[in-house]
């Protein structure tokens, strides 16, 4: 049931990592703060599709 996903940021829109999530578990898109190197600061990253 695990599957790889992307995260991108929201505020520069680059795809900067991946992660596994459980769709059963976790059905919805989710949101973690991570760093983004582009804009040199942490900032939310969403699941993109």
């Amino acid at each position: 049931m695990n599957e790889s996903i992307r995260l991108e940021c929201t505020v520069c829109h680059e795809r900067n990592y991946t992660t596994t999530k459980n769709k059963k578990n976790t059905p919805d898109r989710i949101v973690l703060k991570k760093y983004c190197s582009r804009c040199k600061k942490r900032t939310d990253h969403k699941e993109a599709k």
